[in-house]
């Protein structure tokens, strides 16, 4: 069971600049209700703690109706409404209609994570800041806690002031940093992954391993993990030694600076990355 948006969300921040904070990372704190299964259902409970500052207007959405409404746009690929209702706002803005379109895939996996109906279990309100209470993983799943906070309007917005003041500093430079952390944690995973079939391969025919062709000969599974890994923009090769007992995988960004700022050099010792400025990691650069 995930741990709380706000400790998570926290937790990450502490221990890593927002550089180190990949996309894929952040999309699982802004889809935490992501679990909740399909069958569950909306509820409007309210144990407000105190009542609303003076600011919030009849017509203002409660805590719970913003979180409803922001991941009902998002499943519905409001991405721009969606965000508008969250801290992540200043994220968006300011991102050029290409930068925007090397965005879409991953809020599309956003889209398609969120379930139809979520259960809630209340909300509390204190002041500028408010917490919902949503079950997740079931009805047997203890209540999860998302924080929310008023926006310069009065308003409730997804998020807390702490991480306001870090998306506002990067700008829309947030995401385009995070989607690059991304890439490298999916090449990373594929790496693995290709590491493992090599073994598998080595065992079965004599210590002698394989060129990509024929590691994904038989693997549907493995071949789709490739095909799809294009979309990090990353290139892959693998090169088997004359022998055949030994290979090598590098793996470099096809557009440095934008899918990504790591070069890779996997064999049986492990894997190796550099920022190299797009160019192939070689053993000789093994520090």
């Amino acid at each position: 069971m995930p741990q709380s948006m706000p400790r998570r969300m926290r937790a990450r921040f502490a221990r890593s600049p927002v550089t180190a904070l990949s996309l894929l990372q952040l999309l699982s704190l802004l889809l935490a209700l992501s679990f909740v299964g399909a069958s569950s259902t909306t509820t409007h409970a309210q144990t407000p703690t105190t009542a609303p500052t003076a600011n919030t207007t009849q017509q203002a959405r409660t805590p719970i109706q913003t979180v409803t409404e922001f991941y009902k746009a998002l499943r519905e690929r409001r991405f721009r409404e969606a965000f508008a209702l969250s801290i992540y706002k200043p994220a968006l803005e300011g991102l050029s209609a290409e930068e925007y379109a090397e965005l879409q895939p991953e809020f599309e996996k956003l889209a398609g994570a969120v379930p139809e109906k979520i259960e809630f279990g209340g909300e509390q309100i204190s002041g500028d800041t408010a917490t919902v209470f949503a079950r997740v993983g079931g009805e047997n799943a203890q209540l999860e806690a998302i924080t929310l906070m008023r926006g310069a309007d009065g308003a409730w917005i997804f998020g807390d002031a702490e991480n306001q003041e870090i998306v506002k500093r990067d700008g829309k430079e947030f995401f385009l940093k995070a989607r690059i952390e991304t890439h490298h944690t999916e090449v990373e995973a594929l790496l693995l992954k290709l590491a493992n079939a090599e073994a598998g391969y080595s065992a079965l025919n004599g210590g002698r391993f394989a060129d990509m062709p024929a590691l994904l000969n038989g693997k549907p599974a493995l071949r789709e993990d490739v095909e799809s890994a294009r979309t990090l923009g990353y290139t892959f090769q693998i090169t088997v030694g004359k022998d055949g007992e030994s290979y090598r995988v590098n793996a470099e960004p096809t557009r440095y600076g934008r899918s990504g700022l790591l070069s890779y050099h996997m064999d049986q010792a492990g894997i190796q990355k550099k920022d190299t400025g797009g160019k192939p990691l070689n053993p000789q650069t093994k520090k």
